[in-house]
């Protein structure tokens, strides 16, 4: 059915949300074309749309479409619609109704489901299906993308995300639904008689153990100031009832502490966009604070900008990690605590300075496609077999889980660590910048980037495939001069390098990445929750100044090479 026919069946069916009428009414063709074109799917972190009418955007319709998909694999789980479902919300537009929206769907087919009283993070929300020991979880939380978005996310009873194996069975039932429009769903009324609230008993269970993160506990805090921003969102309460209980001094941004949709007093909510940190920064400077620590809405990832010769420098993903594994790793092995067969797990697109530092420590290091869910279910295996320990996981993208009582990204826990290695190397004469420039001397300087290029619509998703397409068929030899001397191919499950041919062993993935000689790597993925085309840069340099140089270089050819 094309996107003209879906239009006017939405148009015409009776009944409609009347908002949702009104805005159907108020289209033009091009917005029509681009709400109406496909269904919104799920990427690699579950479910994610701009809010309003149509099969590609979210609301009431496609998000009972997506529950009838999860309902179904529930009931297909032994005791799954007695053990039931947690449901949590962020602060964005619509969290609340869509919890409630999928509540009843669930009820529809009899299972039950405990829902918080109000907004929690997503880690939270992880906990809580481990805790109550439900068959499964729903986030609905676009995490850190612009306020017109909101998103679903779905987990399975370790409170991971669903792995491809499973979310696969949930896809198959979603697209089995063939009108969104006409799901049978109970009175509200009705459907509270499967509903558990819950709140303060999840919170102070899950407060306990994010605390137990601590390496050295009891440490001394004074003269230790933390700023602290929930960018609106989420973690506003956890992070700070948490450090406050371990006498830590932290310093709110008030002014983006309240849960506001809009994002008013943000320019952007994302820890990955330099301007999130702006107002954080301010408030550092006028309390001169050691650490600003900014968590995205749902509070999965941190962002860390850390004092350094008088100045705010703001750390990336990769280098907080990095600065996060030689903390930990080095005090376990201080403490004789570190186990024998640790473990860390980043995916394919992470900087190789955090296996470094894991390595020089004889930890194992496993990597992952790009998806937290992957690094969830790494953890499930070894739980099982016992052959190896977890210790670490994270991603490029400012999203770490130390402690296993959750199966996704844990900016709470990641706060506590940050204040916790920033306090303990303050007390050593040094800042965590300090700590990664040591780590540099060490292992070599690595530069992480990345370009996202932005492609809206039919026409974006076209331009995108286009790009992938025309880089498997055609892969550069060489990259700013710079030879290239292997290629991964994780979409056909191919590596190249010397002529000869190996298998990849993971899951199918759209990702490419290329190896240079002089030890840097690229990569390039479409993304899983946003209409953008994903490089990643690792470079590699002698020092900082030409690591940033070939950084600039390299990122305009590859631009290039793709036509951009």
């Amino acid at each position: 059915m094309g996107y003209k026919e879906n239009y006017e069946r939405w148009l015409n069916k009776e009944g409609l949300e009347p908002s949702l009428k009104q805005e159907l009414l108020t289209m033009d063709e091009g917005q029509k074309e681009d709400a109406f074109y496909t269904d919104v799917e799920f990427g690699t972190a579950g479910m994610r749309g701009i809010l309003g009418a149509g099969t590609n955007r979210l609301n009431i319709y496609t998000i009972r479409k997506a529950n009838v998909g999860f309902a179904k694999y529930i009931l297909g789980l032994e005791d799954g619609a007695s053990k039931g479902v947690a449901i949590g919300y962020d602060n964005r537009h619509m969290s609340y109704q869509f919890a409630i929206e999928s509540a009843k769907v669930l009820a529809t087919y009899g299972i039950k489901s405990y829902i918080f009283e109000s907004l929690r993070p997503t880690p939270e929300l992880s906990f809580a299906v481990r805790y109550l020991e439900c068959a499964g979880g729903i986030m609905i939380t676009a995490s850190h993308n612009p306020k017109e978005y909101n998103g679903y996310k779905v987990y399975d009873d370790t409170g991971c995300q669903l792995i491809p194996e499973w979310g696969d069975i949930v896809v198959g039932h979603v697209n089995a639904v063939e009108d969104e429009l006409s799901i049978d769903v109970i009175d509200q009324k009705e459907a509270y008689k499967y509903m558990t609230w819950i709140g303060e008993e999840v919170d102070e269970a899950y407060y306990k153990e994010v605390m137990n993160t601590e390496i050295n506990p009891g440490m001394d805090k004074d003269g230790f100031k933390i700023v602290f921003s929930p960018q609106h969102g989420t973690s506003n309460i956890p992070v700070r009832e948490c450090l406050s209980r371990l006498g830590y001094n932290v310093i709110p941004v008030l002014a983006q502490c309240a849960p506001d949709p809009d994002y008013s007093n943000t320019e952007s909510p994302n820890p990955e966009v330099d301007c999130s940190y702006d107002l954080a920064i301010q408030t550092a400077e006028e309390v001169d604070a050691d650490v600003v620590v900014i968590c995205d809405p749902d509070g999965d990832r941190l962002g860390v900008v850390a004092k350094h010769n008088g100045e705010y420098v703001k750390m990336s993903g990769n280098q907080s990690a990095a600065v996060y594994l030689e903390y930990i790793l080095s005090q376990l092995k201080e403490k004789g605590t570190l186990p024998e067969n640790a473990v860390m797990y980043n995916t394919i697109v992470t900087s190789d300075l955090g296996e470094l530092v894991s390595r020089s420590y004889d930890v194992d290091v496993e990597k992952t496609l790009t998806g937290f869910k992957f690094i969830g279910d790494k953890i499930r295996k070894y739980e099982q077999t016992k052959e190896k320990t977890f210790i670490f996981g994270y991603e490029e993208s400012y999203g770490c889980v130390i402690k296993d009582f959750v199966r996704d990204k844990d900016a709470i826990q990641a706060v506590l660590i940050a204040a916790e290695a920033g306090n303990f190397y303050k007390k050593q004469g040094k800042d965590l910048i300090d700590v990664l420039n040591d780590l540099y001397d060490r292992f070599g300087t690595f530069k992480e980037s990345q370009i996202a290029l932005s492609k809206e619509g039919a026409a974006g998703a076209a331009r995108i495939k286009e790009i992938m397409d025309n880089l498997r068929k055609d892969a550069p030899q060489a990259i700013a001069g710079v030879k290239v001397i292997a290629v991964e191919d994780f979409q056909e499950s191919k590596a190249y390098k010397d002529g000869e041919e190996t298998d990849i062993l993971l899951p199918k993935s759209n990702v490419l990445k290329y190896y240079l000689e002089d030890g840097s790597w690229i990569a390039a993925r479409p993304s899983g929750t946003e209409p953008k085309c994903k490089f990643y840069l690792s470079i590699k340099g002698k020092d900082a100044d030409e690591a940033a140089s070939k950084t600039e270089v390299f990122g305009k050819d590859i631009l290039n090479i793709i036509g951009e």
